[in-house]
């Protein structure tokens, strides 16, 4: 039986306006992150069953969902703030990556930029968690060594 636990997940990122990289904390539980499904290849088919196709560019979106009360959500307030107040009409562009240590890959995240964004938890009982989408240009995948233990080699 294999761990796959997402506790052990890194996700860092950066902007340029921010002087370091910020791990990111304070996931919600059931709802930390995700990717869409993209389509790499476009194919078409004519009425005489000759099937054609070709790669295609596109777009990754990934959304991250923080608890209401996570540090992280002033990584996304910042940014926005930036692009709002100071740099009106200048996208603040994100770079990351994304370590998953439980199956031993990571992911380098390209050339990304805020495409969601909730400025205010929704109040009921408690605060709900905030829900923000980063769509990236390039996600590259990094295999890594990993023990039979489940743990990343160095």
């Amino acid at each position: 039986m294999a761990n796959i636990s997402n506790l052990n997940s890194v996700l860092t990122l950066s902007a340029n306006i921010l002087p370091l990289p910020q791990n990111i904390q304070g996931f919600a539980a059931d709802d930390a992150f995700a990717t869409t499904a993209v389509k790499p290849n476009e194919v078409l088919i004519g009425v005489d069953n000759f099937m054609s196709y070709g790669a295609v560019a596109y777009v990754t979106p990934m959304s991250i969902t923080l608890q209401a009360d996570s540090p992280s959500n002033a990584f996304f307030d910042a940014i926005i703030q930036q692009q709002n107040s100071v740099n009106i009409g200048i996208t603040v562009v994100i770079n990351g990556t994304l370590l998953l240590q439980s199956t031993g890959n990571s992911y380098n995240l390209t050339n990304g930029v805020i495409t969601d964004y909730m400025p205010i938890p929704g109040g009921k009982k408690l605060l709900q968690p905030r829900k923000f989408e980063i769509t990236w240009n390039i996600v590259t995948w990094i295999p890594q060594a990993v023990d039979a233990s489940g743990g990343t080699l160095v």
